[in-house]
């Protein structure tokens, strides 16, 4: 009897990975498709079936929360095939951490599905595309990987999508998780997982919120864009603030954020700092308890691009005001 593979989707979307030097443009665009990628990837049919997709040929900053929404759905009729054990995601690096998150809080499986991307591109002699795509295969074959929500692989790093970040312009490990480290590693195809990842959510998204920015706080901060935007013929439907520290803000942008809050319009809060919690400590005009007490809800350690992405879910989710501040302070 023939021996029967497992068989790993590979959605192609676009980014460095994708990439060569064109003289036309004189600079680097998406070029390679998904079967020329694979056919660069030395060793990579050995490993498993593929069964490759070609979603986009995206730039990571060209990516939406509609194109997000759009290749979820993908995702998850892929994991709803029950002959696929594990899907890989290729994915510009610039937004791979929102685009992993919006998938983790919007696919509902437990195998393994792993975003990959490169901070190289083709045209370069140390390309690092074909050894991170190997490697997020590697990763969703394993056992391991099930049940362990979304997970991001470069440089030998397993990372949780809820958890990790792009913390260096170029360097090749720019992936961090860097409040809870990483879930573990992958050395030479062999896959070891030290962790679960710290949270996870699910929401069921229907249809996405049209106007959700981040207002990020600093020295002097007038809060004009606060103003603008509650002031805007179409106001957003929420709205997150990196604040300064655990979770202060200068009084001007206190007061824009009560006029939003008056207006029932949920604020999220997280830190402008990479590392750490909000917390309501500080007592203060426009520190953390005045907005607490306010009614501002508290993002603990999420990033200031996770909060908002978690916060589009939600109100995707059809979620109360009410259902957003459990969603988000689940450690108080």
């Amino acid at each position: 009897m023939a021996h029967i593979k497992p068989r790993i989707a590979i959605v192609f979307t676009g980014g460095t990975i994708s990439m060569k030097v064109d003289d036309t443009f004189g600079g680097v665009v998406p070029a390679l498709s998904a079967d020329e990628i694979l056919s660069l990837t030395p060793s990579i049919h050995e490993l498993t079936d593929l069964e490759p997709s070609e979603f986009g040929r995206y730039p990571g900053p060209h990516v939406t929360p509609e194109l997000m929404l759009e290749l979820s759905r993908h995702v998850q009729s892929l994991a709803d095939q029950p002959a696929i054990q594990g899907i890989v995601v290729t994915h510009g690096t610039d937004t791979l951490e929102e685009t992993a998150y919006f998938l983790d809080c919007t696919v509902n499986t437990a195998k393994p599905i792993v975003v990959v991307g490169s901070m190289r591109n083709s045209s370069e002699p140390d390309w690092d595309g074909p050894r991170n795509l190997r490697d997020a295969v590697h990763i969703a074959l394993s056992p391991k990987a099930r049940g362990m929500g979304v997970m991001v692989c470069l440089a030998d790093s397993v990372q949780a999508a809820s958890e990790v970040s792009k913390m260096d312009t170029s360097n090749l490990s720019t992936f961090e998780s860097s409040n809870f480290g990483p879930l573990g590693r992958i050395v030479n195809g062999a896959v070891m997982l030290y962790r679960h990842p710290v949270r996870r959510d699910s929401f069921a998204v229907q249809e996405l919120p049209r106007f959700v920015p981040i207002i990020k706080c600093y020295t002097s901060s007038e809060a004009e864009l606060l103003r603008l935007a509650l002031e805007s013929p179409t106001p957003p439907e929420g709205i997150v603030v990196e604040a300064m520290g655990v979770g202060n803000v200068p009084p001007p942008a206190y007061h824009q954020i009560l006029r939003a809050i008056e207006r029932e319009i949920p604020v999220v809060l997280t830190s402008r700092c990479p590392i750490g919690r909000v917390e309501h400590l500080y007592a203060y005009e426009g520190a953390g308890k005045q907005l607490y007490e306010a009614g501002v809800i508290f993002a603990d350690y999420l990033t200031g691009q996770k909060a908002r992405i978690k916060l589009i879910a939600a109100l995707g989710a059809g979620y109360s005001l009410a259902q957003i501040r459990t969603a988000f302070e689940w450690a108080e």
